[in-house]
């Protein structure tokens, strides 16, 4: 879909939105659902039929609220099953292994094209989900053709971060995590595709590169960085930063804000080379057992009043206008936060400048066999 196809799309959504009530407030007093936390469950508006009584979610791990996953459950009366990966590596192997039952997956960036390129998701019924007039139209570029098959969830970058309580020489550049002084001292986020990434950067090679030579020239130099890192955590990367286990690394921009909450000496600096961009969201896999929970699921999620959890809980880059204007309304002090952070709010003509992680085709395999031997050690 184009881009003059996705502005007719996101006016179409905006005026189903407006006679739905897509971004109304908070539900009444009457029947509210309460989670275990005391959050006051939105009921969905506009409501889905669903006639499932399951919803099998596969999705990143530490990244979707829990209030969000309890409310879905109790509003439609679903049995909500979630398993959680840490890498889009990890996802695809899992489906494409044979794995079956899922009815929403959570791909990012390339490994989106890759899965429909392998048939693995399906099209998607953009009228059953009317809240993604929700979505601001100038992200919805950023996912430009994938939204027929994604969902929009978060954006964000990849980038250093580092304790400036901790750290004297504070890295600038993508080639400065080579330098000696850092060694043993450094997080980073077990996603090959970015490491790969920012040493192909360090030579100045394009990211998504399928030249074997410069590969091969990047395979020898992140040989000389593996051994200087001293943890790999793609599950909860600014946990060694807080606990002062590390002091410096690469991480994604959401983990970097939730580490600076804590730690007020959390420094995030965007690399002289330049950062590495993503975009992620919900996707309904071929032959879904209950496709009608997942649309209401997805439809859900989007509501305003729903998708402002995001900046309590997980704030990358949210693209869900109605839930920035719900926090502006019900939440300033996470909202001004948030507005006012270089971390979390990237405009979204940043992220399209940036490198972002692209379908490789045939080259992937190399990329997969760097990983592993440099990892490895071998």
């Amino acid at each position: 879909m184009k881009n003059s196809a996705i502005s007719t799309l996101a006016a179409a959504l905006v005026c189903a939105a407006l006679l739905l009530g897509a971004c109304g407030g908070q539900s009444g007093n009457a029947g509210q659902k309460v989670t275990a936390s005391g959050f006051v469950c939105p009921e969905p508006n506009p409501r889905v039929e669903v006639t499932s009584t399951k919803l099998n979610l596969f999705v990143w791990t530490e990244y979707i609220p829990q209030d969000i996953m309890d409310c879905f459950s109790l509003v439609y009366g679903i049995t909500l099953n979630r398993e959680e990966f840490s890498s889009n590596e990890e996802l695809y192997a899992k489906l494409q292994s044979g794995a079956e039952g899922y009815d929403v997956v959570h791909p990012s960036d390339y490994i989106i094209d890759v899965m429909i390129r392998a048939n693995m998701i399906q099209p998607l019924d953009l009228a059953r989900i009317p809240n993604l007039a929700n979505i601001d139209p100038d992200y919805m570029r950023v996912y430009g053709d994938r939204i027929a098959y994604i969902v929009p969830y978060q954006l964000g970058s990849q980038a250093i971060v580092y304790d400036s309580a901790r750290v004297s020489t504070p890295p600038r550049a993508w080639a400065d995590l080579w330098k000696p002084e850092y060694t043993g001292r450094m997080v980073f986020v077990d996603d090959p595709r970015v490491i790969i990434g920012m040493t192909l950067l360090t030579l100045g090679y394009d990211i998504n590169t399928t030249n074997p030579a410069q590969l091969n020239e990047a395979r020898a130099r992140l040989a000389e960085l593996i051994p200087h890192i001293k943890i790999f955590d793609s599950d909860s990367p600014k946990t060694p930063l807080i606990a002062g286990d590390a002091d410096l690394g690469v991480v994604w921009n959401g983990e970097a804000f939730l580490a600076q909450r804590e730690m007020p000496t959390i420094q995030y600096v965007f690399p002289v080379e330049g950062a590495i961009t993503f975009e992620d969201g919900f996707a309904i896999p071929v032959g879904a057992p209950h496709p009608d929970a997942a649309y209401a699921w997805m439809n859900y999620v989007l509501q305003g009043n729903v998708a402002w959890l995001l900046l309590q809980d997980y704030p990358y880059t949210v693209p869900n206008r109605a839930a920035l204007e719900f926090a502006r309304q019900n939440h300033p002090e996470l909202y001004d936060a948030y507005m006012g952070s270089n971390i979390t709010n990237t405009p979204a003509s940043v992220l399209l400048a940036g490198h972002r992680v692209q379908d490789v085709g045939e080259a992937l395999p190399l990329y997969d066999e760097i990983w592993t031997q440099v990892k490895g050690g071998n």
